[in-house]
């Protein structure tokens, strides 16, 4: 088996030590328990989506308005006011 030294908190170390007290499983067997449940579970969760790939269809089809809409500050006086 290959090890591996990793730096964890006070807190972090302390709530090992108290799982492990309760559970009567040594601090390496959970570590080892909970990366395995964790790359496990990060496997089949849904991959990183960007709000582009989201919304993909919807960039670029505006027709009309200003050209520089998205740049020129005079365009936003009074966004946001009731």
């Amino acid at each position: 088996m290959n090890t591996l030294t990793v730096k964890i908190p006070p807190s972090l170390d302390e709530a090992l030590a108290q799982a492990s007290a309760r559970t009567h499983i040594n601090k390496s067997e959970l570590v080892r328990r909970a990366l395995d449940l964790y790359l496990r579970q990060r496997d089949v969760e849904q991959p990183f989506v960007s709000a582009l790939d989201q919304a993909g269809d919807l960039a670029g089809c505006f027709a009309g308005g200003p050209r520089d809409l998205s740049s020129n500050p005079e365009h936003l006086a009074g966004f946001g006011r009731i």
